[in-house]
């Protein structure tokens, strides 16, 4: 690690998908003698390898990555478990002297990790008579009823993400404020160097092309049909990942493969626009431009200088 750190510094590499966060991380680990935990949502689910583009273990180049592959497909994404993870690798690794890389497109899940974010506890009474509410009416009338009680949170919220509106309204009825005020703060639990790799829209666009080709090409079909027999259809959160979700949607008879391979490329264009707008919302984060051709060395050493002058 390079002396003129005065500190151990806890270093998040973040931007949309197909930016090339995952490639700078790596070698930020090797440069400063640390490790990679990763803050990708998806890629915490076990086989979920190709369709949300996971490093193989060579192009980890030997820096090891953590809380890859610690879940079930069948299981529900957990912010909260996710954060005791988080932090408790992140501590090991500062106690160790390793600086942690955190690496990933999930803006609630790097929140989670580095700044303050309490989580309010569940009740299954509440949740299951939300639940069959959502069941009997559909999640537009849940939406329409959140909107009137914490509209900030309807706004950010899609009308069809039945599970995420039952969980605002749960945590409206239980705490009796709005469900954004449970968001995280910008106090920072570790005092953390945010890196963002921004690439110009219309290169973006077609790197995204490209990795859905790509995935066709790798196989993302076959991987599909491997979790669908391991519960991925019934999977809450991960079968209603991008390219998972287009797939199953075609052996469900539902369009041609052509249409979800289409679909996948359309989806994750606008995911990566929704994530743009999330991690720009944050001052905090130092944002690094890499156009067509950029040389991944001359990114690597603005990375470090970041680093350097943060720590």
């Amino acid at each position: 690690m390079s002396s003129s750190l005065s500190r151990i510094p806890v270093v998040s590499v973040v931007g949309a998908t197909a930016a090339g966060k995952s490639d700078l991380a790596v070698a930020l680990a090797q440069a400063l003698g640390g490790e990679v935990i990763n803050t990708d949502s998806m890629q915490l689910y076990r086989g979920m390898d190709i369709g949300t583009a996971k490093l193989t273990l060579a192009e980890r180049a030997g820096v090891p990555h953590h809380l890859l592959d610690i879940w079930e497909v069948t299981e529900t994404a957990s912010v909260a478990e996710y954060q005791r993870l988080a932090r408790a690798e992140i501590d090991r690794l500062l106690a160790a002297g390793r600086p942690p890389v955190l690496v990933g497109g999930s803006g609630l899940y790097v929140r989670a990790a580095i700044d303050e974010m309490d989580f309010p506890g569940t009740d299954p009474a509440v949740r299951g008579r939300l639940e069959d509410e959502l069941a009997e009416h559909g999640p537009a009338a849940l939406h329409a009823r959140l909107a009137v009680l914490d509209p900030a949170a309807a706004a950010a919220i899609l009308v069809g993400n039945g599970r995420r509106i039952v969980r605002a309204l749960e945590v409206i009825e239980l705490t009796g404020r709005p469900f954004t005020a449970n968001l995280p703060s910008n106090t920072a639990v570790y005092d953390a160097v945010q890196i963002g790799v921004a690439v110009p829209r219309p290169e973006l666009d077609e790197r995204i092309t490209l990795r859905v080709d790509r995935m066709w090409q790798a196989g993302l079909l076959d991987e599909v049909r491997a979790l669908e027999a391991r519960g991925l259809r019934e999977g809450l959160t991960a079968g209603r990942a991008l390219g998972y979700q287009q797939v199953l949607a075609h052996f469900a008879g539902e369009c041609t493969e052509e249409e979800a391979r289409a679909e996948t490329a359309r989806a994750t264009k606008r995911f990566a626009r929704r994530q743009e707008s999330w991690f720009r919302r944050d001052d905090r984060i130092h944002w690094l431009d890499r156009p067509a051709g950029a040389d991944p060395a001359d990114l690597l050493q603005r990375a470090l200088k970041l680093v350097e002058q943060g720590a």
